[in-house]
């Protein structure tokens, strides 16, 4: 398979960019950067954490400043837990001290934590600066760097408190990859699957057939699934940016998954691997629901569980997870609608299945 170097156009107007996949393209960061965000941009603020920045900052900072940029550095912590209102501020507080000014921008090196945080600094920071991603981790790659939404979490819930705040450039460098531990690897092809169930069944038959590619780091397997799963992305938000229809389909697996994060505090589940629960969980009440034939829901219970074991969640609280349910972001009048496959490749947004469907699904999960 030749291997995919290609650019996804997401196309929304004033606020359109490309995406590049391209091997090595990292060493290209400053001249993409310089081209998306023209001439009059003088500084950047790159943020990143420590253990990214270790691999790949000495890198970035050199092809910035070649592409004649002043970049400052401001690292945060890894976790979900640094996705918070605390390190927005102090994030804020680098670009205060530093004098930044509505010209300069924001470059986020790292995965979807890095990511999500930038892009909601940035968002608010003087009503707005621009900002670049370049993603190191798989889920971010097919996922969170692409479609503008930025956010942190609350106590109570995940991604709560946000912007939608589109990028001027995502810079997809597959060979990144290689510093990922498997487990890494493994959270961000549940986002891959999902992709496939909602969208493309022969994304999802991909993925099946060439498992042992992508546990190899096969670049052009990699490539493929990068490029593809992005090219679907854009064709949602293109067609709905700020989630009013179409996007929610996105969402598939994130109902419950959200939940799981937040009741174990987003500590031991890695988000893909919550979003692999919510999957199965989505797959079986839509099998019950009369949605989704029972063969259906078994290939899909076994695309999940062919990515790897999963971490424990049947020491869990069903009462808890239903709660944490009802205060997902996408509730309306009091319902949190739910993305139920009907068929691999194609999903319906239901808002009315019955709550006894629900639960019996959720303690059949914790089972």
């Amino acid at each position: 398979m030749k291997q995919a170097t290609n650019s996804v156009h997401v196309a929304l107007g004033e606020r359109s960019y490309d995406i590049t996949i391209a091997e090595g393209s990292l060493t290209q960061a400053g001249e993409i950067t310089r081209a998306a965000l023209g001439n009059r941009t003088r500084k950047l603020a790159l943020i990143s954490n420590p253990q990214v920045h270790g691999h790949f900052g000495k890198l970035i900072e050199k092809s910035l400043k070649k592409a004649s940029f002043v970049t400052l550095t401001h690292l945060i912590s890894d976790g979900e837990r640094a996705k918070s209102l605390k390190t927005a501020e102090r994030a804020w507080s680098f670009l205060i001290a530093n004098r930044f000014e509505r010209g300069d921008a924001i470059v986020a090196l790292g995965g979807g934590v890095v990511g999500d945080l930038a892009g909601f600094v940035a968002a608010c920071f003087q009503r707005g600066i621009h900002f670049v991603q370049i993603p190191t981790t798989l889920l971010a790659q097919i996922d969170s760097s692409v479609g503008g939404k930025t956010a942190v979490n609350h106590p109570l819930g995940k991604n709560l408190i946000g912007a939608f705040h589109q990028p001027k450039a995502v810079i997809i460098d597959p060979g990144v990859l290689r510093t990922l531990p498997p487990r890494e690897l493994r959270a961000g092809m549940y986002e891959a699957l999902k992709y496939g169930v909602i969208w493309d069944r022969s994304l999802f038959d991909f993925i099946r057939d060439h498992q042992s590619k992508v546990e190899a780091l096969d670049a052009a397997a990699l490539a493929h699934i990068i490029q593809r799963s992005c090219e679907i992305k854009a064709e949602v938000v293109t067609t709905d940016e700020r989630e009013s229809g179409l996007r929610k389909i996105l969402n598939y697996g994130h109902t419950i998954g959200h939940a799981l994060e937040a009741v174990t505090h987003y500590r031991r589940l890695k988000h893909g691997e919550a979003v692999g629960y919510g999957m199965k969980a989505a797959a079986n009440i839509a099998m019950k629901a009369g949605l989704l034939a029972k063969e259906e829901r078994a290939a899909i219970d076994d695309g999940v569980e062919a990515l790897g074991r999963l971490p424990h969640i049947n020491d869990l609280s069903a009462p808890e997870i239903l709660t944490a349910m009802t205060l997902d972001k996408k509730a309306s009048q009091g319902k949190v609608p739910l993305i139920l496959p009907t068929k691999i490749g194609e999903v319906v947004v239901r808002a009315d299945i019955a709550p006894a469907v629900i639960r019996a699904s959720v303690k059949e999960l914790l089972r």
